[in-house]
This record gives C-alpha cells, sequence and structure tokens, in this order.
C-alpha cells in the first residue's frame, strides 16, 4: 500500500514487547474509563512458518490458523475482520469472539512476506464469565443513555453489538453507539451495557481547477502562496478535482473532500472567477473572520473552538472530520488552516488511527499510545518541510502562536537543543508532551537514514527512490500496518526496524537501531528506562 505518491496540496480546501493493560479516560469526561487487555507485540526478521504454510489458503485462513495455534484457543473465537495487500506484505486484522459476536477491545493483526509470518500482535483475553448473548435492553434505550451521557446526539451510523472485556476479566454485552455534538466539536463511539442499559464508557475518536495555495513544503502564509493550474494527480483523479463522474462542482466540494465554512455543512466557497478559478488574496491584516472565503479556499474555520486544531476519525467506511480553529494569540487572529504543518499533523491523524489496528479507530487509545499519534503526526509535518539533505531543526505553530511554537523545544539532532530520551516519558503524562519525546527520536531517525542514504527532492510524489528521506515514509508507513492495538514506544520501534526487513531486508537495520539508541531506546531499553546499546551486528 503505497500512500505518498498522492499529490499533498493541503493548502487546498479540497522483538517481542509487551505493554500492559491500561485504561483511556475519555478527554471531556475522565471517569469514563475503557479497559484494553494487555497488548503483546512480536516480530520474526525474515518471518516463521505458520499452520498452512504447505498448503493453499487465502489470508484469512492463514491468519486465523496461525492465531488459534500461537494462542491455544478454539478457532470459534477467532474472527477475521479484514486484511489488504500492499507492494511488499499482507495484513490481517482478527477479532476475538464469543457466540460470534465480537469484542470491542480484544484484537490481534498478523502480516506475512513470501508466505511467513513476519510481525504478530494480539491483546486476546480469557474472560472469566460472559453476559448472555441476547441484550435485553433496546437499542432506542442504549442511544438514549449514550447521548445523555456525553452531551450529544446519535448520529445515524447503526449500531452494534459487541462484548466488552472489563478489568475484573468479566465480558459485559453492549450495544455501540456513536454520538457527536457538532457545536463542541465532539464524537465518541459509546459503549452501553446491553442488559442494564448503563453507560459503560468511550472511544474518543477525535484526535485532538486553478487554486491559491500554500505548497506543502512551506510551513505558512509568510513564505508565499503560489497560483498552481491543474495540480490534480491524474492517475487517480482523470476527471480533476471537482468531478466524480456523474456530478461537476465549482465550489469547494470535490470528488475526494468537503470544505465548509464553521460549523455549517452547506457554506461551501464558491469559485472567485469561472472556469474553477479559486484566487482569493489574503490580507493578514485582516481578521480571519473577515476573510473566510480566502479562509476556506485553503481549508476551514470553525468559531466553536479557538487556539486548536483535530480531526476525528472514525472506523473505515466513514468520512473523517477535521476541524481547524482561529487562534487569537495575535491580533488579529490568525488561522491554522493557513499554516501548512498543522494541517499536516491533523490530516496525519486520520492514517495512524486508520492504519494502526486494521481501520477500527481504536487502537491508539491508551495515553502512551495516544502520543505516539501525536508524534507521528508533528513528525508528517516535519517531514513535509525538509528541504535539503541537512535536516534542520523543526518547530510547529510559529504563524499561529505569533512567533512562539507550539510544541516545548525543537525537533532537533543535537542533545543540547533538545535532550529527550526515553525516560523522559517518566516525567510526562499529557499526550502531546508524550508525542514530542517520540516526534524528536523519529526526527533523529530521519537524519540518520538521509545521512546515510541521501535526500530526495522528489520524495513528496515520487516513491520509487532510495535516498534516506524515502526510505524513512515508507518505513512510518508501512510500521503503522505491523505494529499492534495500542502500541507503545517498543513495540513502535520494533515495527519500523521490522518494517525494514519486510522492505529492505534489513539493509536499515543498524542506521535505525543507532539512531533510537541516541535517544535511549536501545536494544535492552525496558520500562523507562534510557539504554544506549546496539544488537549484535551493530
Amino acid at each position: 500500500m503505497t500512500v505518498f505518491p498522492l499529490v499533498l496540496l493541503f493548502g487546498i480546501c479540497l522483538s517481542s514487547a509487551s505493554a500492559g493493560p491500561a485504561l483511556k479516560a475519555t478527554a471531556r469526561k475522565p471517569l469514563t474509563q475503557t479497559f484494553f487487555p494487555p497488548t503483546s507485540f512480536q516480530t520474526f526478521d525474515a518471518g516463521v512458518d505458520h499452520p498452512l504454510s504447505r498448503r493453499d489458503g487465502s489470508l484469512a485462513d492463514a491468519a486465523s490458523a496461525f492465531v488459534e495455534t500461537q494462542l491455544k484457543v478454539d478457532s470459534k473465537t477467532v474472527k477475521f475482520k479484514s486484511g489488504y495487500s500492499s507492494d511488499i506484505a499482507q495484513y490481517a486484522y482478527i477479532k476475538q469472539q464469543h457466540n460470534n459476536i465480537t469484542f470491542a477491545n480484544s484484537v490481534a493483526n498478523v502480516a506475512f512476506k513470501d508466505g511467513k509470518v513476519v510481525s504478530f500482535g494480539n491483546s486476546f483475553s480469557k474472560p472469566s464469565s460472559f453476559a448472555s448473548s441476547t441484550p435485553t435492553v433496546s437499542v432506542d434505550a442504549a442511544i438514549s443513555a449514550a447521548e445523555k451521557a456525553l452531551d450529544g446526539t446519535h448520529n445515524k451510523i447503526p449500531t452494534t453489538l459487541e462484548y466488552l472485556v472489563n478489568a475484573d476479566n468479566t465480558a459485559t454485552l453492549i450495544h455501540v453507539v456513536q454520538v457527536q455534538n457538532q457545536a463542541k466539536g465532539t464524537w465518541y463511539e459509546a459503549f452501553v451495557d446491553a442488559h442494564s442499559g448503563k453507560f459503560i464508557s468511550a472511544i474518543d475518536l477525535v484526535a485532538n481547477a486553478a487554486y491559491r495555495v500554500l505548497p506543502i513544503f512551506k510551513q505558512d502564509l509568510t513564505e508565499g502562496f503560489e497560483f498552481l493550474v491543474n495540480p490534480q494527480n491524474l492517475a487517480s483523479s482523470p476527471l480533476g478535482w471537482h468531478n466524480d463522474g456523474n456530478t461537476a462542482t465549482n465550489d469547494t466540494s470535490g470528488n475526494n473532500a468537503l470544505a465548509y465554512l464553521d460549523q455549517d455543512q452547506t457554506a461551501t466557497t464558491p469559485q472567485s472567477a469561472p472556469g474553477l478559478i479559486f484566487n482569493y488574496t489574503q490580507d493578514p491584516t485582516v481578521s480571519p473572520s473577515e476573510q473566510v472565503a480566502t479562509a476556506c479556499s485553503p481549508l476551514v474555520q470553525n468559531s466553536q473552538g479557538i487556539d486548536n486544531a483535530n480531526f476525528g476519525t472514525p472506523p473505515d467506511g466513514q468520512s473523517g472530520q477535521m476541524n481547524m480553529y482561529l487562534w487569537d494569540i495575535t491580533d488579529p487572529e490568525r488561522d491554522g488552516g493557513l499554516e501548512n504543518d498543522i494541517v499536516t499533523h491533523e490530516m496525519t491523524h486520520g492514517i495512524t488511527n486508520r492504519m494502526t489496528g486494521g481501520g477500527t479507530g481504536r487502537c491508539l487509545q491508551i495515553v502512551e499510545s495516544q502520543g505516539l499519534g501525536e508524534g507521528w503526526s508533528d513528525t508528517m509535518a516535519d517531514w513535509m518541510e525538509q528541504v535539503g539533505p541537512t535536516i534542520v531543526d523543526f518547530t510547529l505553530g510559529s504563524y499561529v502562536d505569533g512567533g512562539v511554537p507550539i510544541r516545548s523545544r525543537p525537533y532537533s539532532t543535537n542533545s543540547t537543543t533538545n535532550p529527550y530520551t526515553y525516560s523522559t516519558l517518566l516525567e510526562v503524562g499529557e499526550v502531546h508532551d508524550i508525542g514530542e519525546i517520540w516526534a524528536n527520536m523519529l526526527h533523529n531517525v530521519l537524519a540518520a537514514l538521509v545521512d546515510a542514504r541521501g535526500f530526495s527532492k522528489t520524495a513528496r510524489t515520487d516513491p520509487s527512490g532510495s535516498e534516506g528521506n524515502v526510505i524513512f515514509l515508507h518505513l512510518f508507513i508501512d510500521a503503522l500496518a505491523l505494529q499492534p492495538c495500542q502500541p507503545d514506544f517498543l513495540q513502535a520501534r520494533d515495527a519500523i526496524i521490522q518494517a525494514d526487513q519486510n522492505r529492505y531486508a534489513g539493509a536499515n537495520k543498524c542506521v535505525l537501531w543507532k539512531a533510537f539508541a541516541s535517544r535511549g531506546l536501545g536494544f535492552k531499553a525496558f520500562d523507562y528506562t534510557d539504554d544506549f546499546s546496539l544488537p549484535d551486528g551493530c
């Protein structure tokens, strides 16, 4: 699955590691905690055989058989959910089930290459008891309970019936209900007991033609706009961005995205001149609220919040939703939609939340995993804005914050500029702070790969190169599909190293290990204790 050949113009509208059990508290309801069983993750270098290795079988059959054998569970408890093949590997996503009802928080993922298993993650559990599989509370009653608990309304996405493993190792039958509040920018997947009608907990799905655009390699509008004609990739959008094969539009609605002003999901921005010309002029001395057409031409504005941006990632099959807010640090206010690093950060939440755990949107929910998500988003913005063979220090959000970055330190290879190491996790607990530690590690990985393999100036549109920044983005994406649900730092690191084995036969193994070890995430790192050692051979 190659992701980055797409034209990325966000300036337009359109080893073995285990993580212990964890509770995820929703951002606005700190007492509604969702329990997640312990997660284990194994990588197998060049791969190991599976029970169907010597016979023809589907991806679903091979993955299910491997899970059954590894975990010594009955085939009736294993449900293949989804899978796909990329240019280098095959990925399968499994759910635990009981009486043909799947679990919301017990999953597994298996990756194959050349007929062998190269990684395996799982959070399967062995509940001591199960609630009856026949619900006694109606769906309507469950919807009402969820709406009341989360101050929102059911968004009409069909409810599902699932099991939820609890911290006491029992299994509760639940109605799963999506609840949104557009005015507050909230979007939850609520779990309601299907026998008592009690609200239990929730998954927070929100991580917090011709066009005048801000090219993706420019951080914000102070570096200058450009006027682009027909920037679409004809392989993926042969009719352009304003025609889906059935309907043509001349506003900021297209074949792959809809951009609205504020929360009014009808207020798109029209073309400024016939012929799909979107050439609005932005005046930095005027408040964004007084030039909303200009703001929407790059992306969106939302007046229901301030000094923030977020991206809601529901399960596969539903459209994500990004909210960009005004920032009032300066006078006049500034629009986050005009700063590419913020837009890239939010868009990347959609990638990482979907690709981790097989498209459920539930697999970056515990605090450390959420922190990784924030780090990946910062890293993608960092990668997008590097323009030469020297990987320079990177800061995020300087435009909207009046020249002051919104992160505590620049991302840097210099340990004085940024001293964060693996053990720094013991000093922080907020997800963006955790993300800074991971993003700085990945900044060092990027720099090491570019130093060793060179830099491609065409990496944003050409994934075929062998340069370090091309390699980095391949590993970034490949590793997301390998890692388990609710990964920790060790598991995310191992997924990247296994991704290099899968795609490059381990050619960059020692470069990667040295970069991670330089920030305390070495071969023997464990339990937030720094280690700077390397594996044999490095």
